[in-house]
């Protein structure tokens, strides 16, 4: 009877922390398919868009290792969970009083947003990671990455919606649609607020003896290793939108659409794939990262309306893979105590390689878009192998255990 109701408060808990996913993503994700349009209206050059949404990234994702150790080494899950909330999603309302004779704020705001992200992210993940106990960690993360990509489809929908309906000038209408993405920031402090009284404690929904560091840890260091090859040749939306205009196959206006469609089909995707990995394992990685292959040749050599939409599905099915099952086995690889730090590593290797790996194929695409294929091809391919590996070596280490 105890042990049913512990499993009924991880599950109102792990429903807490999607519902903070969902509204947060609402609300950033939102402010993020508008932030290109927005600097280049208030004078930001191309070059400044391009090296702000390089730099927030790349910021966001290396601090995680920082945050994730501090958030190990103090267990103030909830102190590093608030504060990065609320500088991720506090800096976007005030973007509404930016205009063009102080773009430069703007610019500096953009780059806090990531900031709070990286705070944040590595206590968001343990925290999630305790309730894998009792679902699975396959289902607890998908759980948290279907409601968090549902979200990230509402956002830009609500923000196109605040654009269209909008009667004064186009600046007028972005600095509305940031004002009102702040309700929805404000909505997710408060509920954030409310999960901490109601679980003051949430490492006390897992009871189970997971001894495994990191260090020293060779599963762990060949699962770093695999992930790697998974960012450096995964294509991010940007690219795949930029060629879709450059080709003229679909029209501009739909592309935000299709991104809302990628944002669902990821949603589903997570789902499927986590309930996927709790039942197959890593098995279920290496079919995500197999589908990730026809990516880029479904979009890049097949010129057809049907080709884009379906390498979109392609992405939109790989990315809700990705997002459920890599957290989800890092989970299993090291013990509650160090997993913040852990987590911390992982999106600092991931984000590494995913920034390298755009630059590698923003650099092929002026060349020729067929490097990009065979580039992507080969990483993917070098992934699935090093997950081969990582198997092996997996269970050779939980026969010893």
């Amino acid at each position: 009877m105890e042990k049913r109701q512990t499993k009924k408060q991880a599950f109102i808990f792990l429903l807490l922390l999607g519902l903070i996913s969902l509204l947060s993503d609402f609300t950033h994700e939102g402010a993020r398919s508008i932030y290109g349009p927005y600097l280049g209206l208030i004078g930001a050059s191309a070059f400044v868009i391009a090296l702000t949404a390089g730099l927030g990234e790349f910021i966001g994702q290396a601090l995680r290792i920082v945050t994730g150790i501090i958030a190990d080494k103090t267990k103030k899950y909830w102190l590093m969970m608030i504060l990065g909330y609320s500088i991720n999603l506090l800096v976007i309302p005030m973007l509404m009083f930016v205009d063009a004779s102080i773009w430069e704020v703007a610019i500096v705001l953009i780059l806090l947003e990531r900031v709070g992200k990286g705070i944040r992210a590595p206590a968001k993940s343990a925290l999630t990671s305790f309730t894998t106990e009792h679902f699975g960690a396959g289902k607890a993360f998908a759980i948290q990455e279907a409601m968090d990509q549902f979200g990230a489809f509402l956002g830009p929908m609500f923000v196109f919606l605040v654009l269209n309906l909008n009667q004064g000038s186009e600046l007028d209408g972005y600095q509305l649609a940031f004002g009102l993405l702040g309700i929805f920031a404000i909505m997710t402090l408060i509920i954030l607020v409310i999960a901490k009284v109601k679980y003051p404690n949430p490492d006390q929904f897992e009871t189970k003896t997971l001894v495994k560091g990191f260090k020293s840890n060779p599963s762990f260091i060949m699962y770093m290793v695999a992930i790697s090859f998974i960012a450096l040749g995964f294509i991010d939306y940007p690219v795949l939108a930029f060629h879709i205009t450059q080709t003229s196959t679909i029209d501009v206006i739909y592309i935000p659409l299709l991104y809302a469609l990628a944002m669902g089909i990821d949603a589903l995707s997570a789902l499927f794939f986590g309930y996927l990995y709790d039942k197959k394992g890593i098995v279920s990685l290496k079919l995500a990262v197999l589908l990730s292959i026809f990516i880029a040749p479904v979009i890049f050599l097949l010129d057809a309306n049907y080709a884009i939409i379906m390498g979109i599905l392609l992405w939109g099915i790989s990315m809700g893979a990705q997002e459920s099952i890599l957290k989800a086995v890092v989970s299993s690889l090291v013990s509650k105590d160090k997993r913040a730090t852990a987590y911390g590593i992982f999106y600092t290797v991931f984000g590494s390689a995913w920034f390298l790996g755009s630059l590698v194929i923003g650099l092929l695409y002026e060349i020729n878009t067929l490097y990009i294929v065979f580039f992507t091809i080969i990483m993917e391919s070098i992934a699935l192998i090093c997950l081969f590996l990582y198997g092996k070596l997996n269970k050779v280490n939980t026969i010893k255990t």
